[in-house]
């Protein structure tokens, strides 16, 4: 028997029915819906009662307890009890009523963001979780425009344009559950993609200790925040966690003394005692019109979204130069590429050495389920490619997949990092144009990427295939 059920067949009965008579749907005909149920949970009156509320007919098959438990936590994913997955048959006509549904389960299982998507025979959703799609829902294809159209008008967009790519905002509040959500509109082969990117409002537990600092990268992180001015980067590809740091540092910098000022596109936490600016380039408020005002407002402590060009890349330098101390994310593979970025986006290196104070690169790993991850031997031979990372790892564990971590053999995400202080010696790297200093990382023994990955995989915090990319980039 296959133990897990399609989304399709799911629609046919809610979580909550699921869960309460222990039962998940197995075949499905017009009127006809077989059942599995489990053996030790089953009554006669289930039949009656089923068929009732559905309004099908019903026929159960006993199944063993441990195999109802398995399926409904592979097909009814929830949260510390929580039901969380809605009856599409009766809901997605009440689109408001979905939506809001799909908003909760989408926070509830610490989801990143909602993907809602048509294709020519199909529409679905999917959540991203752990950094990784996992698809929830199916969508019945005559109700699919409707809930898109439903999607917009919250979103305050136009839905009788249907052409042209559309960003809205949603401001979620229900039971106590405020939640920030950016809305993205692209229209696509079979219909319109909708994707909605859910923001933290709260800064508030964001702790830099704990975000996967080791000893040495804190303290040298720590040292530099205490220089009054000069630039500190953060690189690594979308949704690595740069935001996340950078706020984890505007909260330890954030007191009645310091006057920090952010512009961010969008802004994905508040923090008390921040002025935070909204990116608007439709109007022409771009990070760099935005830091030209920020000089006028007498600020001691800037925080850039990203640098995305060399205008605002100049902009950033001469900010530090003239006493600030500006914060920043960048697109590179590695903390030393930060800089032959900035040199390729027009910087002079002398301003570069003049200003760096830090050039940080992060990553965020997956990390394995405590409870079945599996500890075996490490067969080498398969990994030549990467064979001088593995020296002197015999054994690994590897992902296996349980109900507590919904079969996916993962639980929860960690940062590594890549810390390079610009000293004196990195400066005049810098000035020299060396873009080359693999040998002084060695001698500074500076723990890169790579060997942060391998500091989890030797302690069982995570799996070769995870930090595999990493080790071969």
């Amino acid at each position: 028997m296959n133990l897990i059920a399609s989304t399709e067949i799911t629609r046919f009965l809610s979580a909550e029915l699921a869960w309460r008579y222990r039962a998940i749907p197995h075949e499905a005909s017009d009127s006809n819906l077989v059942l599995l149920i489990d053996q030790e949970h089953y009554q006669d009156s289930f039949v009656g009662e089923l068929e009732l509320i559905t309004g099908y007919s019903i026929s159960l098959q006993k199944v063993q307890s441990d195999t109802i438990t398995d399926l409904l936590s592979k097909s009814y994913r929830r949260n510390e009890g929580s039901v969380n997955k809605p009856n599409l048959v009766e809901s997605v006509v009440k689109a408001d009523d979905f939506l809001n549904k799909i908003i909760i389960e989408a926070k509830d299982l610490k989801s990143s963001d909602i993907h809602i998507e048509t294709y020519a025979d199909q529409c679905r959703i999917r959540l991203r979780i752990d950094g990784k799609l996992v698809e929830r829902h199916k969508i019945p294809k005559d109700q699919y425009s409707f809930f898109i159209n439903k999607v917009k008008i919250k979103a305050g967009l136009d839905i009788a344009e249907k052409r042209l790519p559309q960003d809205g905002r949603i401001i979620f509040n229900n039971n106590n559950i405020k939640i920030d959500i950016r809305v993205s509109v692209l229209p696509a082969l079979y219909g319109e993609k909708i994707v909605l990117r859910l923001l933290s409002n709260d800064a508030s537990a964001i702790n830099l200790e704990k975000l996967g600092l080791d000893e040495r990268q804190y303290n040298d992180f720590m040292r530099i925040l205490k220089k009054p001015n000069g630039i500190i980067l953060i690189s690594g590809p979308t949704g690595s966690g740069k935001t996340t740091t950078l706020y984890a540092t505007l909260k330890l910098l954030n007191n009645e003394q310091n006057n920090i000022l952010t512009v961010e596109d969008p802004i994905e936490y508040t923090l008390d005692g921040i002025n935070q600016v909204q990116l608007k380039e439709n109007i022409g408020l771009s990070f760099a019109s935005a830091l030209r005002s920020f000089l006028r407002q007498d600020p001691d402590i800037i925080m850039l979204g990203e640098i995305r060009d060399g205008e605002t890349a100049q902009m950033a330098m001469r900010a530090a130069l003239t006493g600030h101390l500006v914060l920043s994310t960048i697109h590179t593979n590695s903390a030393w590429g930060t800089i032959s970025r900035l040199i390729d986006m027009g910087v002079p290196s002398f301003l570069l050495a003049n200003t760096i104070n830090m050039t940080v690169a992060q990553r965020l790993v997956r990390t394995l389920c405590n409870i079945c991850k599996t500890e075996v031997p490490l067969e080498a031979d398969k990994y030549l490619d990467i064979a001088p990372f593995l020296q002197q790892i015999p054994n690994h564990c590897t992902p296996v997949g349980c109900k507590h971590c919904f079969f996916t053999g993962y639980s929860g995400r960690q940062a590594i990092y890549e810390v390079i202080p610009v000293d004196y010696k990195v400066s005049q790297f810098i000035k020299e144009n060396t873009l080359n200093i693999n040998n002084y990382i060695k001698e500074q023994k500076i723990s890169k990427l790579e060997h942060a990955a391998i500091s989890l995989l030797r302690d069982g915090t995570t799996s070769l295939e995870e930090i595999y990319p990493l080790l071969i980039s």
